[in-house]
């Protein structure tokens, strides 16, 4: 599980050091920095996936997603004594992101690369990664480093060279990671491989889950939720048949649903409610209702992740479903750390009443993303690597 996420100098976030549990809810108003938190996260995913430059380059660059504010904002600054301004930047220009874990934390910094005639100056470079043992940072506690195209490990009280020309496109995940030499990459990677995120589920007329599709053993949900009759068929079959059925019925009472097997293998849902002669075919189902089931098929899944995202699950909801799908991601936080993203006021409080729910509450001050109610002695303890 994670304990603590740090991000410096993305979008708006200047730097923030969030304390993490296993239920974790992040709100806020319009603006304050939510979306902009979700995607670092899912910045810091791409880099198990070999994905991270890309996945900047997508977003603009790194000059379009560098936190475009000062410096350093100082406390006559934020009193209003002064006006907001900056100067010559005293620092390298750096993007950084890092979490904090029960056995292993990582962090890693993302730059510019130096003046040269190729065509790719505006690409970012990874310019240093770093693997400690434990939640706080060390030079003691430090096992994997990274700086530039060099790659060393720990070895007893000496460094081993495991590369020294590393592509700067490239994170150390991609190059290192075996059981011998180096277990502690191997296990980070497939940890954040495991991180799962959902926010595109499509419910449109001509949304996949709404098509009859060709099943096969699914103990993941799609993140797009293609494969949703496979999925809940999965469900009955290898997990949690009677959670299925009772996390329906909490949310449309009387209600039930079948997979029916067509010809060719292909599966179809149907959706029998009570008072009606007939079941309901997905392309039937209101936009919520679909949505709704969706959100059992992730959440009930037969193979829970080590992280689940969900971002803003409440669209197209009618917020008398918002209880049932609180408790829905109450059960599933037993099995795996959650993260929900949301400005619905029912599903807030139905979450917060959960003892071991942890609030986290956005404001933008000065441009800047901030915790409401954080002060320095309050920040989870956090070094950035040298």
């Amino acid at each position: 599980m994670l304990k603590t996420l740090a991000v410096a100098n993305y979008r708006s976030i200047n730097t923030l050091v969030m304390p993490l549990e296993r239920l974790n809810v992040i709100t806020g108003p319009n603006g304050s920095g939510k979306s902009n938190l979700y995607r670092a996260l899912r910045l810091l995913a791409e880099t198990a996936q070999g994905g991270v430059i890309n996945a900047l380059a997508r977003e603009g660059g790194l000059d379009s997603t560098f936190w475009a504010g000062p410096e350093h904002i100082t406390r006559r600054m934020r009193s209003g004594e002064v006006e907001v301004q900056g100067g010559p930047r005293q620092q390298v220009k750096r993007l950084r992101l890092g979490f904090a874990g029960e056995d292993f934390s990582y962090a890693i910094s993302l730059g510019l690369p130096a003046p040269s005639t190729s065509a790719f100056t505006l690409d970012p470079e990874i310019k240093k990664e770093c693997i400690w043992a434990g939640p706080l940072y060390r030079p003691a506690s430090l096992l994997m480093q990274r700086s530039g195209p060099m790659i060393r490990a720990r070895e007893g009280h000496s460094w081993d060279v495991l590369a020294q020309h590393t592509p700067a496109y490239d994170s150390l995940f991609d190059q290192v990671g075996n059981l011998r030499t180096c277990p502690e990459v191997l296990q980070l990677r497939e940890i954040i491989r495991g991180w799962r995120f959902y926010d595109h589920f499509r419910t449109d007329h001509e949304a996949p889950a709404r098509l009859p599709q060709l099943g096969t053993r699914t103990p993941v949900l799609h993140h797009d939720g293609r494969d949703l009759a496979a999925a809940l068929q999965t469900i009955m079959e290898i997990s949690d048949p009677k959670a299925l059925h009772a996390a329906i019925s909490d949310a449309f009472p009387g209600a039930r649903i079948n997979i029916a097997w067509l010809h060719g293998g292909r599966f179809a849902l149907e959706f029998y409610q009570e008072g009606l002669l007939r079941p309901l075919s997905a392309a039937e189902l209101s936009d919520g209702t679909l949505r709704y089931l969706l959100l059992i098929a992730a959440l009930l899944t037969p193979r829970p992740p080590t992280m689940m995202v969900l971002n803003e699950p409440e669209t197209s909801l009618h917020p008398d479903l918002l209880p049932a799908l609180a408790r829905l991601i109450i059960r599933a936080s037993q099995q795996c750390q959650m993260w929900v993203v949301s400005h619905a006021s029912r599903l807030i409080a139905a979450l917060e009443s959960h003892p071991e729910c942890n609030p986290i509450v956005l404001e933008k001050h000065l441009g800047q993303t901030g915790i409401v109610g954080q002060g320095m002695l309050d920040e989870p303890a956090w070094h950035w690597p040298d």
